[in-house]
């Protein structure tokens, strides 16, 4: 069965590193391809200050270059707040015959314990913790269900967010090298993030 990594957020703007994680996690399990899942309404976060279509073109244009990346737009396609499960049971029942693996940076690790339905989304997947080489996890907190369920992958340290870029962008400061050269032309020329 192929391997697919799933990595969920409202990508406001996509970044580098959004894309090494993806490509991080692609070569420690041997995942045959990386699907970006752009959130339309996120359960835990502002909402987004590009609208749902230029959230996905910018993916589009970021990954375009990587035959193993994709964009799965199934949450901009339903209504109201996404939430992991929601989104793993769908895909798990238009693709039976694919293996999923959610991707979560070490930071999110922990809290995996308070989300929705977690016992049953560990039933349906396994999840790749990203952790800096630097700090490495400590997963004797979490319940042995997740445990069971959790490989690591080693990420190398970028402290680029998207908060930031739009911060940036805001007080007219570049941005350059964080982030694929054609999103920032793509947010150039289509006036996101100004003051």
């Amino acid at each position: 069965m192929r391997k697919i990594g799933l990595l969920g957020g409202t990508f406001d703007p996509v970044h580098n590193g959004h894309l090494l994680a993806a490509q991080a996690a692609l070569e420690a399990v041997g995942l045959d391809e990386v699907w970006f899942i752009p959130t339309l309404t996120p359960p835990h976060k502002p909402q987004p200050g590009a609208d749902s279509e230029s959230r996905r073109r910018m993916l589009d244009e970021a990954i375009s270059d990587n035959p193993a990346f994709k964009v799965e737009d199934i949450e901009l396609q339903r209504e109201g707040t996404s939430y992991t499960i929601d989104t793993v049971t769908a895909l798990k029942e238009r693709h039976p015959n694919l293996t999923f693996y959610w991707i979560v940076g070490s930071d999110m690790v922990k809290d995996l314990p308070n989300w929705r339905e977690i016992e049953r989304l560990a039933e349906s997947l396994t999840f790749i913790g990203l952790e800096r080489p630097d700090q490495p996890s400590d997963d004797a907190a979490l319940p042995i269900f997740i445990r069971r369920r959790l490989l690591r992958a080693i990420m190398p340290p970028m402290g680029i967010s998207s908060s930031d870029i739009r911060r940036r962008l805001k007080e007219g400061r570049s941005i350059r090298y964080m982030l694929p050269e054609q999103v920032a032309e793509f947010i150039r020329r289509n006036g996101l993030y100004e003051s």
